[in-house]
């Protein structure tokens, strides 16, 4: 049975729409585990939700990526197993160096909240296996430091080795200046490890997981993170 983990930082604040998710939607094991906990070793799958730990006070991240969980996410990306950052826990794994490049400060400088499309760049991932190559997923936003920015060396290795896992699009699945909603380098919505077991996002795939909410493309992430680790989760 997958045992996943949601890790939650002081000021964090999506862990409950994450937790939901795992326990209602795809019914499997998950628990809240508190920042100060480093043992994660009964965990197949850890999630880093979005939110705003220690309240963003230097930068986004900057601080949650000393708390002693790290220790935990860490050995677990070592041991293969499934970690996913979503928004501020991008940034945590930017910041802790387990994902390369950095979130900075959006591009005109203002907190954005609405509906993006990203295009599926690699379908051969854990993350991604549900999905089909170059497919449009509808998943909102919700943030203010989300252009993502890594060196020309580091982006072509990112490239080279399959390391892109979303672009905003237009509806049409064109990478546009205006579908792009922070100024993110080559309209990068999210990368993943050398490993391609970490993935790091801004958009919020947990909030669009049910029909109600506008959306459920986000079962596509979480279902194809499942089906990997043997739970069959979208067999419905």
């Amino acid at each position: 049975m997958v045992r996943c983990a949601v890790i939650v930082f002081p000021g964090t604040w999506s862990d409950a729409d994450c937790h939901h998710v795992l326990d209602q939607v795809f019914e499997v094991s998950v628990d809240y585990v508190w920042h100060k906990d480093a043992d994660l070793s009964s965990y197949d799958v850890a999630v880093l939700p979005g939110g705003f730990s220690y309240g963003d006070y230097l930068r986004p991240g900057a601080i949650a990526r000393f708390s002693p969980v790290m220790n935990g996410i860490e050995q677990m990306v070592r041991d293969g197993k499934t970690v996913i950052g979503i928004c501020n826990g991008f940034q945590v794994l930017c910041e802790a160096g387990i994902l390369p490049g950095v979130l900075l400060r959006n591009s005109h400088l203002q907190y954005r909240c609405q509906w993006t499309n990203l295009r599926v760049e690699n379908d051969q991932t854990r993350f991604t296996e549900s999905c089909d190559d170059g497919q449009v997923l509808r998943i909102p936003i919700s943030h203010g430091d989300g252009n993502y920015y890594a060196d020309p060396e580091t982006l072509a290795k990112m490239e080279d080795n399959g390391q892109i896992a979303f672009r905003y699009v237009d509806e049409l699945g064109a990478a546009t200046t205006s579908s792009n909603p922070n100024g993110s380098l080559s309209n990068i919505a999210g990368v993943m490890n050398s490993k391609h077991n970490v993935l790091g996002m801004m958009p919020h795939p947990e909030r669009c997981c049910e029909a109600p909410l506008g959306s459920e493309d986000g079962k596509f992430i979480f279902g194809s993170m499942l089906n990997f680790m043997g739970q069959d989760a979208l067999k419905s």
